[in-house]
């Protein structure tokens, strides 16, 4: 019941959240371009403690979007889809092919380029814009299709993740890596053999492991990702460290984090030649990869597994479903703009892929709304919710 609750909870607060990253989209790219523009731009690089206001946002909030991400990832593991390798398998692979054949994609548009290293962009999944989408569809979809998004999502945000770790570090400080793994040793072991419960320590050593890993090289987010696994889950039940911080994480992220993200990334003011954006190879790489490539990987890697006999389709779920779940994969938006902004230094290439990740995000999306809204008409309401 508890696990059922969990599920609930959290696809509300993403589907409702989904929603509002449209809405501020759309605010920020209206005000981008009126004759607050210029203002506009100039807050979000106002200078805070020898950054940018924007840099704070991106390697400060979002390390506590990461740290929910790790706190999701944890409960899949332990009680979720996740949990039963069987089970796990099915999405597992569905996120492998939604990542391989859009990076492939994008590689053979521009292999030694110098945007060679956008090919993580198409790779990414918005989890709260495709639970937002997929939510508009109401009653009609079945809890087996929605489980199926989100822990498709849910590990496709972990590849994401190995992804900016991997490939997206350039020069590594070992001193401090190794003082910020030794502080996530020490927390782990706190919560595994001491049996810490509190929320305090875990949280001032999050913040001194944060600061480490920012100066390490490694990209500071991470530390969200580890700071979670080393917060004791226990059995996941109520009264858990995990499932407490999980719970107060949810709204604020959904609600007020990734729509301040949002704010502070889409500020675009269109003010080039759209043709010459569109035709570039970046962009070509990005919307193939993101509207042909993910459905494509989705389906094919799923197919391989069922034929393969390493898992089956859930009750509920059929091809042509499997499909619509892979467009709604194709919606990059915040982790496709995060890479953006790790993957290329020009400011002007950064501006042109958060063009790109936005219109093919919604064309992405708009087929999978359309194709599951033809292919579930005529199923019954779902009243198992």
């Amino acid at each position: 019941m508890l696990r059922t609750k969990i599920f609930k909870n959290f696809f509300e607060s993403e589907k409702i959240g989904g929603l509002i990253l449209i809405l501020c989209t759309i605010i920020s790219l209206l005000v981008a371009n009126s004759s607050f523009g210029t203002s506009y731009h100039h807050f979000w690089a106002a200078p805070v403690f020898g950054q940018t206001l924007e840099y704070w946002i991106n390697d400060g909030l979002m390390t506590v979007f990461f740290l929910l991400i790790g706190l999701e990832l944890e409960r899949e593991i332990y009680q979720g889809e996740l949990s039963n390798i069987k089970d796990a398998l099915l999405p597992i692979f569905a996120a492998i092919g939604g990542m391989l054949i859009p990076a492939g994609i994008y590689l053979f548009f521009n292999w030694g380029t110098i945007t060679q290293s956008g090919a993580g962009i198409p790779m990414a999944t918005d989890i709260a814009f495709a639970l937002g989408v997929l939510s508009l569809l109401g009653n009609r979809v079945p809890v087996s299709l929605k489980i199926f998004l989100t822990a498709l999502a849910v590990i496709d945000d972990l590849g994401a993740i190995l992804v900016i770790a991997f490939f997206y570090t350039k020069t590594i400080l070992w001193t401090n890596l190794l003082i910020a793994l030794a502080l996530f040793i020490g927390l782990f072991i706190l919560g595994k053999y001491f049996k810490v419960r509190n929320l305090i320590p875990y949280l001032i050593g999050g913040v001194a492991m944060w600061y480490f890993m920012l100066h390490s090289g490694i990209h500071a987010t991470i530390t969200g990702v580890l700071l979670a696994f080393a917060i004791p889950f226990g059995k996941g039940e109520k009264k858990s460290t995990s499932y407490i911080l999980q719970h107060a994480l949810h709204k604020p992220v959904a609600f007020v984090i990734l729509p301040i993200f949002a704010l502070a990334n889409t500020a675009i003011a269109f003010n080039g030649n759209i043709e010459e954006i569109l035709v570039a190879t970046s962009s070509i790489g990005i919307a193939l990869g993101l509207i042909i490539g993910k459905p494509l990987g989705i389906f094919l890697l799923t197919l391989v597994a069922v034929k393969l006999r390493f898992c089956r389709l859930p009750e509920g779920l059929n091809w042509k479903t499997i499909v619509g779940v892979g467009f709604l994969g194709g919606i990059g938006f915040t982790m496709s703009i995060f890479i953006t902004l790790l993957a290329f230094e020009n400011e002007m290439l950064i501006t042109h892929a958060k063009l790109i990740i936005m219109l093919a995000s919604l064309l992405a999306g708009s087929l999978g709304y359309v194709f599951l809204k033809i292919v579930l008409k005529n199923k019954p309401v779902d009243n198992n919710e």
